[in-house]
């Protein structure tokens, strides 16, 4: 299972964190599978899908 975080995400996609945590609270952003300690967590194909669907990538 290929796990990422608001860092992660943010640098896949070439945004702040800040940024990213603006898109994950929209409804077409994928849901976290957890929420740890650190921060929540995505699967990296659910936000590469989201990602391509919305031109982000």
């Amino acid at each position: 299972m290929d796990l990422m975080g608001v860092t992660e995400i943010a640098a896949m996609l070439g945004v702040s964190g800040q940024r990213v945590s603006q898109l994950s609270r929209t409804r077409a952003f994928p849901e976290p599978v957890a929420e740890l300690a650190a921060g929540r967590v995505w699967l990296r194909a659910d936000v590469e899908k989201w990602a391509r669907e919305t031109g982000r990538l």
